[in-house]
């Protein structure tokens, strides 16, 4: 398409912007393989939330793989360096997504069509805005791009706090020209989406920029939470074939959309699904045709159900946990034998009524994936409230409605400790727990550990600098000395 083709023709301007989102969706130009739009890693590895799971979860108590492909162990060793293909990959995602918004932007600020000039355009910055959120919270100082251009320039690289102050002024800049809360098509942002980002960025404030946020955390999260969305009255709903029209739509503020049949991919909810299945399970009841016996949870996390039955535990009330049991070990000694460490049920590829997903191959899931729900925008707001002690019975009835939903009895007193139990059983394996670690200091330190933290069973303290990414070296040559390496890599 061509610049003055978007700026005159609705239906490819639509396309054009279909492409920004569908950066963080699919892989390359022609399906689950063929025409990558990342060359290096097996193509399926190069999608966004796949590589998320990996960087976000593999690293902390909720997850661990079996699998050995290169680079993929160091995940929960915690001893990754700056040649890791996977943490490269994420790299160059993220960058071309903040360069599929910035043509996309260029391309229709000016457009003869005010839903894009207007909507379209303030999309695309909110897609961009996400993606620097992760090079800022992965990689510490990142360059600003808001150009499309050939190579950086000395004055491109910036520090995490410039890039933290970038973010929250663009999200804040195009909130009078998002559409209004649940106005705009499924799966399209809205002015709810930029406040709950904005809750994110600001919960994590002192960590990206040493100052604390929380009383701003606390004003875009209630601007969401009076919104209009709603929690979905069942959990597991957010999680199955039909999300998008279940109930789980009134909390998902943004997703990534996936269609068995049209937007195929190897990563997504299909890794989700497939990945999770090994051992005893029956693959077919989840939707799909196979198990790829890869990831598993640790002990760590099923410890934070703290109504299971059994010694160790195999039945809970609290309808969140979601673990199959039968023929796995509650302990972990070997990471390559799928049978140690429970089994996560969460994704399905099929629907609430049962109903298997559309691919008549049973391979590609159409389960959405929530990027940011409502849920975590109620958790948001009830720290940002404690670690503040102002209107912390707002926070407790919101935390409570989780649990309510949950089938678990409310608690009576809210501590930072007891959020953070909240969030690793309402939000596990959904892209958070890196962050929420580094943001309480357990991530890295002895203070808190968990069956192979740093490579060893019972877990161990690693060093201070892992709690950012090294940058790729290839980022750091192609840079020409613009890009500096992260302490300790």
């Amino acid at each position: 398409k061509t610049e003055n083709s978007v700026k005159s023709n609705l239906d490819e301007a639509e396309q054009a912007l279909a492409k920004v989102y569908a950066s963080l969706v699919l892989t390359g130009q022609k399906g689950p393989t063929g025409s990558p739009d990342i060359q290096g890693p097996d193509e399926g590895t190069s999608q966004f939330s796949r590589l998320l799971f990996y960087m976000q979860e593999l690293p902390t108590d909720e997850a661990v793989v079996a699998w050995s492909d290169p680079g993929v162990p160091d995940f929960h060793n915690i001893n990754w360096t700056a040649s890791n293909g996977i943490i490269e990959a994420m790299y160059y995602r993220l960058a071309q997504t903040v360069s599929f918004a910035n043509s996309f932007i260029d391309a229709n600020q000016d457009s003869q069509f005010e839903e894009m000039r207007k909507y379209g355009v303030a999309e695309a910055r909110f897609i961009r805005a996400y993606a620097y959120y992760y090079l800022m919270d992965f990689f510490g100082d990142t360059p600003i791009v808001t150009k499309v251009k050939e190579k950086l320039e000395g004055n491109d690289q910036k520090s995490r706090a410039e890039v933290f102050a970038f973010i929250e002024s663009e999200l804040k800049a195009i909130e009078s020209d998002l559409k209004a809360p649940k106005t705009n098509d499924y799966g399209r942002v809205d002015k709810a989406a930029a406040w709950a980002l904005l809750s994110r960025l600001y919960l994590n404030a002192k960590v990206y920029t040493g100052q604390e946020h929380y009383a701003d955390c606390m004003t875009y999260a209630e601007k969401v939470i009076n919104s209009g969305y709603s929690l979905a009255s069942n959990y597991k709903n957010l999680f199955l074939a039909d999300n998008d029209t279940n109930g789980a739509q009134n909390e998902n503020i943004f997703t990534a959309n996936f269609d068995g049949l049209r937007s195929q991919t190897w990563a997504g909810t299909t890794f989700l699904v497939h990945a999770a299945i090994g051992g005893d399970m029956d693959a077919s009841s989840f939707g799909v045709s196979d198990g790829w016996s890869g990831i598993r949870t640790t002990k760590a996390l099923v410890q934070k159900f703290d109504d299971g039955v059994g010694n160790p535990p195999t039945s809970w009330t609290d309808k969140r946990a979601m673990f199959f049991t039968n023929g796995q070990e509650y302990e972990i000694n070997d990471i390559t034998k799928f049978a140690q460490g429970y089994a996560v049920t969460k994704y399905k590829n099929v629907t609430s009524a049962g109903v298997a997903g559309k691919d008549p191959g049973a391979k590609f899931v159409d389960t959405d994936l929530a990027l940011i729900r409502l849920a975590e925008v109620y958790l948001n707001y009830a720290e940002a409230a404690v670690r503040k002690n102002v209107n912390t019975g707002n926070a407790l009835t919101y935390v409570n409605q989780l649990r309510s939903r949950a089938g678990v009895a409310g608690i009576t007193n809210l501590t930072t400790d007891n959020i953070l139990d909240e969030r690793a059983r309402e939000l596990y394996w959904e892209g958070f727990r890196r962050t929420d670690l580094i943001r309480y200091d357990r991530f890295v330190e002895g203070s808190y550990l968990w069956p192979f933290k740093g490579g060893v069973v019972a877990g161990t303290a690693v060093d201070n600098f892992r709690k950012l990414y090294p940058i790729p070296s290839n980022i750091i040559l192609a840079s020409k000395g613009v890009i500096k390496q992260n302490t300790g890599y």
